[in-house]
């Protein structure tokens, strides 16, 4: 039950390679991070993982998830958490519809969701958020509020790019061990792009260097 990337390379459409061929299983409740400089193609492994991969780029080599081959699956069938910068939050819905938006269908009912919902802002310290805007959220509610509607969508994997690079030093600290908590607490795999060697340091598990 893992996230596994066997022999993966991506090339431009020219054929000269952007990264790889790198190998690396994520096991369940693992943060595995991804480092390395700008334009080195970090959000392009996650894009690969995800099934976004842009028409310029050939991926090579088997990503499989629990076992499933997702270069078979479309990207709405491969059960992948993608969370970024900017928590990417929907400026039109209150905080809380924003989480009722990440819910499984299996979540049936208004009340039901609705309570999901509470559970979820709860645990995020977003209790009585459900009304607000997410505009008047701060940097690290934000962050928090978009990580639950991720979770509230039960992935099989996670993929986290630079999501916690526009907070301060303190709310970053403070995202990462909330995070990461999550993260073990769902027990899935997960891949971490930053360059905050601190991420990588606090995530104590495998770390990828793309060159």
């Amino acid at each position: 039950m893992s996230l596994d990337l066997k022999n993966v390379s991506v090339r431009w459409a020219n054929s000269s390679t952007l990264f790889g061929p790198l190998c690396v299983c994520v096991e369940r409740g693992e943060v595995a991070t991804v480092m390395g400089p700008s334009g080195v193609g970090k959000s392009t492994l996650l894009d690969a993982i995800a099934g976004h991969l842009a028409s310029t780029f050939q991926l090579e080599g088997h990503i499989t998830l629990n076992g499933i081959d997702l270069r078979s699956l479309p990207p709405e069938a491969r059960r992948i958490g993608l969370m970024f910068q900017d928590g990417g939050l929907f400026p039109h819905l209150s905080v809380g519809d924003n989480l009722a938006f990440g819910l499984t269908r299996t979540v049936v009912g208004r009340a039901r969701r609705h309570a999901a919902v509470e559970v979820a802002l709860k645990q995020a310290g977003l209790d009585g958020f459900y009304l607000r805007d997410p505009a008047s959220l701060s940097g690290g509610q934000r962050a928090r509020a978009a990580l639950m509607r991720t979770l509230l969508a039960e992935p099989a994997a996670l993929l986290l790019d630079e999501p916690f690079s526009k907070l301060d030093l303190a709310l970053r600290g403070e995202m990462r061990s909330f995070a990461f908590e999550h993260i073990r607490r769902h027990n899935i795999p997960a891949l971490l792009v930053t360059h905050d060697p601190e991420d990588a340091k606090e995530a104590g598990d495998q770390k990828l260097v793309l060159a």
